[in-house]
């Protein structure tokens, strides 16, 4: 079968190749035929080695398509399904998930250091234990979650990590009050929904900050009051909120560098959310009298800090209810030949989001 394959980290272009088996099929597994998937930035950032992910692998986690076969002793899945695929699923068993925390379950995780693909030369793996830049994949079957026939692939695919992470990082864990000042540096597929988020919750004020200009008017249509520059952003603090700061500041790039203006531009006593994924060598530096002085509350989060099943479900019925719009986020369509086209879209940021079609 198909599939665009990193061989070596660092390298920024993919080879499709048609020699890949999805490996790995058994009791407690599915495999899916993958029909759609999005380009997330994290499938870059692992190519360039700022996430940890073994090589040679095929990128891709934010997908859709149609269960073709089922392991022993799977339920309530069967072939034919139409489902997204989950990177994350949760175990249900470890403490996270007995606390409720079910975006801290590491069994993902676990799946990511075991390749589920091989090609004549060897084992391949499959970016966060998936893959999706593969025609068909075998994975747990907690990661595939049934979505309604009215659900394009399409929209399930941002639905399965984009989408939700952004959301829920609004709704989740700042939980933005109604009529609070919020700002979002990085408006790309996830900073949008970000956005949205917000404007769900209620907030008076929504500042999109991104240096490319095409991302901040896309930002004005999803519902962000205002969309500002980084130059241009001290200036929006100091007419929007006096110069106090925002009451919400969400840091959807993974830099310190961005993060450390997110901390500035959050007013005292107000939340600043880490969205982006970013390197481990990457530290952001805060001293100790400012973290006490200041009062700001710090807090990741994680795949939208939430149950990822129920988050599943918001948003299809806030998609539904039309209070969400996800498929304007889909900017553009390529074929999985053209997967390094959709990269080169991505890096520029000439794209929010783009749906690789297999």
């Amino acid at each position: 079968m198909r599939a665009a394959v990193l061989h070596e980290i660092g390298q920024d272009k993919l080879e499709v190749v048609d020699d890949v088996e999805a490996t790995g099929f058994g009791p407690g597994k599915v495999k899916i035929r993958v029909r759609a998937t999005g380009l997330c930035h994290s499938d870059v950032s692992a190519m360039t080695g700022v996430l940890p992910q073994p090589a040679p692998f095929i990128p891709g986690h934010e997908g859709a398509g149609e269960i073709i076969d089922v392991g022993d002793g799977v339920t309530g899945l069967q072939q034919g399904d139409r489902v997204l695929m989950s990177w994350l699923p949760a175990c249900g068993v470890c403490p996270a998930c007995k606390r409720g925390q079910t975006q801290l379950c590491l069994a993902g995780f676990m799946n990511a250091g075991t390749p589920n693909f091989k090609r004549p030369g060897g084992d391949v793996f499959g970016f966060a234990g998936t893959g999706t830049f593969a025609e068909e994949v075998v994975v747990d079957a907690g990661c595939a979650v049934p979505i309604p026939d009215d659900v394009p692939f399409e929209i399930a695919a941002l639905i399965g990590c984009g989408v939700t992470t952004g959301l829920g990082a609004a709704i989740n864990t700042a939980k933005v009050e109604t009529g609070a000042s919020v700002a979002v540096i990085g408006c790309g597929g996830v900073g949008i929904s970000t956005i949205q988020g917000a404007r769900i919750r209620g907030a008076a004020q929504i500042v999109a900050v991104d240096p490319v200009a095409s991302r901040r008017e896309a930002a004005l249509r999803f519902g962000a009051t205002e969309a500002v520059s980084p130059d241009e952003l001290a200036d929006a603090k100091q007419r929007i909120t006096g110069g106090e700061g925002f009451d919400y500041v969400f840091e959807v790039v993974g830099k310190s560098a961005t993060a450390r203006t997110a901390y500035e531009t959050t007013r005292r006593g107000g939340t600043l959310c880490v969205v982006g994924a970013g390197a481990m060598d990457d530290f952001l530096q805060l001293n100790m009298f400012e973290l006490f002085f200041d009062e700001k509350r710090i807090l990741p989060s994680m795949y939208g800090g939430g149950d990822v099943l129920r988050s599943y479900e918001r948003a299809i019925a806030l998609w539904r209810a039309g209070r969400i719009d996800l498929e304007s986020l889909i900017t553009h369509r390529v074929q999985l030949a053209e997967i390094n086209e959709a990269l080169t879209q991505m890096r520029t940021g000439e794209a929010l989001r783009t749906c690789i079609e297999i």
